[in-house]
């Protein structure tokens, strides 16, 4: 049987976050819900000529089954730049299996409500599951606090932050993607905003045990602005998750609406909003120009 790095060999979301690495910028990972914010996502990245990823939560095949999937896997393919396709937080393991028949190139295997051994042992076992078909794997040591919508409620269970040894552990699992805990939350920081949760030592002494094995990836991007995510991609950081930047100005557009407004002029709308967000986040994560 071929190796893993065999089987990986065109993985394109490894290809695009070693590209990342290599050129010290950030590739902005957008998570989308519909067919408005996968479209966007692709004119932006064409239009910056940026790399990017779209982002699916485990939402979209439990409400669609692999409808969504397919789609937004016809956009990744036809796009003129390096667009690939990841399922984010998945946290069921059957739901992970199922996700592997599909065509994605990597999955987020999310083990953090499981207790440290059972996480490694379960994310270990889906990361050979999906690298013998050619699905590149992240996965989260310690626990990310916060939720998002479109994620399973783990409001009940504490934020755990990462520390090297945690990370390495994690390695040993043969994942390709880490996303470490170091202060960064799902969600609204609140009143202290990001730069008062977030601890760069941490991140670069985790970033100092990894180096060379894994990439580094961030979830938790409320708030940020251009600096912050610079200080992040400076600490290691390759993919950059978004998901309320794009909600938040969608949402204020739609509490202007006084009166009907045609599903076909909402839908346009809706992708120009997006896709202006998208390039903006680009141009702040110095992506652009990047493909």
């Amino acid at each position: 049987m071929s190796s893993a790095a065999e089987r990986l060999g065109n993985n394109k979301s490894i290809a695009i976050l070693e590209a990342a690495e290599q050129g010290g910028y950030g590739v902005v990972s957008v998570v989308c819900y519909n067919l408005e914010e996968i479209i966007a996502t692709a004119r932006a990245a064409e239009s910056r000529r940026s790399p990017a990823m779209i982002l699916l939560f485990p939402w979209a095949l439990t409400q669609f089954k692999s409808h969504l999937v397919n789609l937004a896997a016809d956009v990744c393919k036809a796009a003129t730049v390096p667009i690939s396709l990841h399922l984010d937080h998945c946290l069921d393991v059957e739901l992970v299996k199922y996700a592997a028949s599909l065509p994605f190139d990597s999955i987020m295997i999310d083990m953090s409500h499981y207790e440290k051994d059972e996480n490694l042992r379960l994310t270990r076992e889906l990361t050979e599951y999906c690298h013998d078909r050619g699905i590149a794997t992240e996965a989260e040591p310690g626990r990310i606090e916060g939720g998002e919508d479109g994620l399973k409620d783990t409001a009940d269970l504490e934020g755990v932050l990462t520390t090297p040894e945690q990370a390495l552990e994690f390695v040993e699992t043969g994942i390709d993607f880490l996303a470490p805990a170091f202060g960064n939350i799902h969600g609204v920081y609140g009143p202290k905003g990001p730069r008062g949760w977030l601890e760069f030592e941490r991140l670069e002494k985790v970033r100092e045990a990894v180096a060379g094995k894994v990439r580094i990836v961030l979830h938790g991007t409320n708030s940020f602005d251009r600096s912050l995510f610079q200080e992040c991609i400076r600490g290691g950081i390759t993919k950059i998750n978004v998901n309320k930047q794009l909600i938040d100005p969608w949402k204020a557009m739609m509490e202007k609406r006084q009166e009907f407004t045609p599903i076909t002029k909402l839908m346009e709308d809706s992708v120009e909003i997006f896709q202006r967000e998208v390039q903006r986040l680009m141009d702040e994560c110095g992506s652009s120009g990047k493909a």
